[in-house]
């Protein structure tokens, strides 16, 4: 066992110094901890959720413990599906194996485990870029950050998703450092880049790039947006190779990013080849991500209304009361804003698809192709609009929105009309959320020289471009994010930068 612990400290280099770090502030992590704990069970206990695509996710998981067959129960027949990557009906099934079939509230527990982990993860990415208090104030604001808490207790892939991504840049981070990493006083945050030690790539660094690679895969085998996490390392790595080609021209470290790139992508695309091998074999396509619109084969996805919404969606208000209304319920023209109009004219026609939509709930192909007409009207006619505008207020609204998309508030909080239970816990969401994305930009300003947060920073943006691409402005899709901004806010809670800990 000793000899166990040395060669892992070997490999690693840093585990003493994280032993250390909980040794000398052993009170301050063991009771954040507790409060984490506190936090998250109160949420499993009172407001457990299981929505719609967690009983999919189960019934995927249940078929393919019972059946053998990766799919869904249609009309009492298994069908195999390619809706949903494996990550999670992977995480549930060794759930239901253990405390049975549909057992919801063990995966739950297990959740609050790994939310925890992400803590502890998010800790050391703090210690590892800015400085020791850094760490303990990422740690606290983990632990107490309700919109994490909350996730917790609902059986979706985002506790798991943040858990990897977290991991992922923790690593990322890590093979950084390997690789030279060091603090310039500079504001480039590629500085840290320009001085690669001598030599080629050690095999510390190489193994800490194949588990990031890894810890990438397993985001993305949750969710097909993961890869946003291997485009954002990438984007990294290139850069830095682009600075380090000029620094160390005549040397042959000067490619070592891309070597180091490499090993990355091979980390993170080898376990999605199974899965893609599955969908081929079985639906003779090739599909190494589930689909855009989570659709299985052969089920329509209506490109029309989609890109109809998109020309005037700007609102998560919208997306529950439009957008998931169809196909199959009344889709409410009162509820329409303004912006989905350009004249009286196109008013007029667009009440008149919609009455034609709300007759039978169905939204056939003819309606689509009306409603791909009318949006490719008001796109040609204010193309800015479309592709700039209501992206940046989708994404605005996603960062800025109280999170209260899982409790019984009212989504329309600024209108006042809500039980004041739930209006006080909207105003009060909204205020906190609000807080921590101020203390993140401050944050950024005060690290703007410190190497490796430029890595954070470049997440943030790439998922964000991302997600202002998407029709239905969810909150929740900003979560894996948080890890990052709460490092950032630590970062101005913390009174002086300390030296960084190596």
């Amino acid at each position: 066992m000793a000899s166990f612990r040395r060669w892992i400290a070997r490999r690693t280099g840093y585990i003493h110094i994280v032993r250390e770090l909980l040794r000398q502030n052993k009170r301050w992590f063991v009771w954040s901890a507790l409060a984490g704990l506190a936090l998250r069970s109160f949420f499993v206990w009172r407001f457990p959720a299981v929505v719609d695509d967690s009983r999919l996710y189960a019934n995927i998981a249940e078929n393919w413990l019972t059946h053998g067959v990766y799919g869904v129960t249609d009309s009492g027949t298994v069908v195999p599906t390619l809706s949903r990557l494996p990550g999670y009906p992977a995480f549930l099934a060794a759930i239901f194996s253990v405390f049975g079939m549909g057992h919801f509230r063990p995966a739950l527990f297990v959740q609050v485990l790994f939310d925890l982990a992400s803590c502890f993860l998010g800790a050391d990415l703090a210690r590892r870029l800015i400085s020791r208090s850094a760490s303990k104030a990422t740690f606290l604001l983990a632990a107490l950050c309700p919109f994490l808490a909350n996730y917790a207790a609902t059986a979706l892939t985002e506790t798991l998703e943040v858990f990897f991504t977290v991991l992922t840049l923790d690593l990322a981070v890590g093979a950084l450092e390997l690789g030279g990493l060091h603090a310039p006083r500079s504001r480039s945050i590629l500085g840290s880049l320009t001085s690669p030690p001598p030599g080629w790539a050690s095999n510390r660094e190489m193994w800490a790039w194949l588990g990031c690679g890894l810890a990438a895969a397993g985001a993305i085998l949750l969710r097909p947006d993961g890869g946003i996490l291997l485009g954002a390392v990438g984007l990294y790595l290139i850069a830095s190779f682009a600075v380090r080609y000029q620094a160390a021209r005549g040397t042959a470290t000067r490619f070592r990013p891309l070597v180091m790139l490499a090993i990355l992508c091979a980390g993170t695309l080898l376990p999605l080849v199974p899965w893609t091998l599955r969908n081929y074999r079985t639906f003779h396509r090739f599909q190494p991500l589930a689909p855009r619109y989570a659709n299985d084969s052969g089920e329509p996805v209506n490109p029309g209304f989609n890109s109809w919404v998109k020309t005037w969606i700007a609102d998560y208000v919208s997306v529950e009361e439009i957008y998931w209304n169809v196909p199959g319920d009344t889709l409410p023209l009162q509820r329409l804003p303004n912006r989905a109009f350009d004249s009286p004219d196109q008013r007029k026609r667009t009440e008149a698809l919609i009455a034609d939509y709300n007759e039978d709930h169905d939204l056939t192909p003819e309606l689509d192709a009306r409603f791909a007409d009318l949006a490719a009207e008001r796109i040609q006619a204010a193309p800015l609009r479309y592709y700039v505008w209501l992206p940046v207020l989708r994404v605005t609204d996603m960062w800025l929105r109280p999170r209260t998309e899982l409790f019984a508030a009212d989504p329309r909080w600024w209108e006042f009309d809500d039980e004041w239970p739930w209006l006080s816990l909207s105003l009060g969401f909204g205020l906190l959320n609000l807080s921590i994305v101020v203390l993140a930009k401050i944050g950024t300003w005060k690290t703007r020289a410190v190497p490796g947060v430029g890595l954070l920073l470049t997440f943030i943006v790439c998922r964000s471009l991302f997600l202002g691409t998407l029709e239905n402005p969810e909150p929740r899709y900003t979560l894996e994010c948080y890890p990052a901004v709460l490092i950032l806010a630590a970062a101005t809670l913390v009174k002086r930068r300390a030296e960084r800990s190596r």
